[in-house]
């Protein structure tokens, strides 16, 4: 398993891609602590702390998939660069203004969020003309996925560093300054530099235009409500047994579950279309998050959240895929971003319904919102999969470069499985691997 990855790494420009990513979405994981931490410094309430992340947070939304649409129309470097400059200047603008009048500190955090860099969308479209070989892109998104659960453990513990050896503020400052540095590092690279999108023809819906798409922005809808449901009933859960530190075991414990999961998938190659493999991955998570219900004693439960975990980070690497599969041509970091997007939105969503529904049941009601949301995944997965079958697609007229399927990707299929699509060539200018048919669409009316 090490050695698989040591070689993914090894690759040109692949860790400085990671790792710059990495570093340039800080700002966004740990933005909603860093905005509270600074409110409550300031004198501000919960109430405004609350207003002014949530601000951040639905600006980020909106913003994402409008930016990666103009990566898709400009290219990498035109785009993110100036969109992390921009986000931290609204950083600075709060960090300098404060919270009085509160209308200024709404303004800089409503730019930070809208202009949040789609690195993650970004760094998804690059894989291909860095490493070349889909099972190596396959393995580059469960390390992605990995790295994620890495990140958002490590951003907020960077954030209470900075503030206990400088102040709020200087935390605010220090983390977008970093942010910068991370896309700068990315942009100025040379895969960032000559990636170049599919052709498009111009569409108002975009990436939204695919039927396969849309029925993964449903899922994922409730994947990520899920999460955010099971961050609070956590807490729930450590109150009713008297110590907040249970609640840190829990969500621990569900990360470490993902990451051991994401490791484990990443490091072999996996037979048969990702479509289908998706759909159990799916089912297995929900499976995972339905025995919270029982919310046995604190050992068992933390085992349990363990085991929760273990399926998420695959299910992401699995979607990473299956988004790149059902793009249209020419919007696949659009298409990624819609993805981010979707995820967080759910997640605030499960946030916000669980905790009217911990008040009046209790917290057992709390997690069978996370193991409903798991199951309505499933479910919409489901409903959806003639959407997402590659048969439901019309042929795509061949594209000069185009290659064959590589041999030994259909010899992996097995025998009587489908053929593998033929995919465009990857290359330094243009890694849009999106030769896959497109469900629902013709090749003419692609975006």
């Amino acid at each position: 398993m090490a050695t698989g990855y040591t070689e993914l790494l090894r690759a040109r420009h692949a860790v400085r891609l990671l790792a710059g990513t990495l570093t340039g979405r800080l700002p966004n994981a740990t933005g909603p602590l860093a905005i509270v931490l600074f409110t409550r410094a300031e004198g501000g309430s919960y109430t405004l702390a609350g207003v002014l992340s949530a601000v951040y947070g639905l600006a980020t939304a909106v913003g994402q998939p409008m930016l990666g649409r103009l990566v898709d129309l400009h290219g990498q470097p035109r785009v993110m660069l100036p969109a992390a400059l921009l986000s931290a200047l609204g950083m600075l603008l709060l960090a300098g203004a404060g919270t009085d009048p509160v209308w200024l500190a709404a303004a800089g955090v409503l730019v930070a969020g809208l202009c949040t860099p789609p690195l993650e969308g970004g760094l998804r479209a690059l894989w291909p003309s860095v490493l070349r070989s889909p099972d190596r892109v396959h393995q580059a998104y469960a390390l992605d996925a990995v790295a994620q659960e890495v990140m958002f453990a490590v951003g907020p513990l960077l954030v209470t560093v900075f503030v206990a050896f400088w102040n709020e503020a200087a935390a605010l400052l220090v983390i977008n300054a970093l942010g910068v540095l991370g896309a700068l590092s990315v942009v100025v690279s040379p895969p960032s530099r000559a990636w170049r999108s599919a052709p498009r023809e111009p569409h108002w819906l975009g990436a939204l235009r695919s039927a396969g798409l849309l029925a993964l922005l449903g899922t994922f809808f409730f994947v990520g409500l899920a999460l955010g449901a099971v961050s609070v009933a956590a807490v729930s859960y450590a109150d009713d047994h008297g110590d907040a530190l249970v609640s840190t075991y829990l969500l621990s414990a569900l990360g470490f579950g993902a990451l051991a999961g994401g490791l484990v998938y990443g490091a072999r190659q996996w037979a048969g279309v990702p479509e289908r493999r998706l759909m159990w991955l799916v089912l297995a998570l929900a499976a995972g998050y339905t025995p919270l219900v029982l919310v046995p004693g604190v050992v068992a439960m933390t085992a349990l959240a363990g085991l929760a975990g273990v399926f998420l980070a695959p299910a992401l690497a699995c979607v990473f895929v299956v988004v790149d599969r059902h793009a249209p041509s020419g919007t696949v970091t659009e298409a990624f971003s819609w993805l981010v997007t979707t995820f967080g939105v759910g997640a605030a969503a499960g946030t916000a319904v669980v905790g009217p529904v911990i008040e009046a049941g209790g917290t057992a009601a709390g997690f069978v919102v996370v193991g409903g949301g798991g199951l309505t995944a499933f479910l919409v997965l489901l409903l959806t999969r003639g959407a997402l079958a590659p048969s439901a697609a019309p042929p795509r007229e061949p594209v000069a470069g185009d290659r064959a399927p590589d041999a030994r990707e259909g010899a992996a299929a097995g025998p009587g499985a489908a053929p593998a699509p033929a995919s465009a060539p990857v290359t330094e200018a243009e890694n849009d691997r999106n030769g896959a048919p497109q469900p629902g669409f013709r090749t003419g009316r692609q975006a």
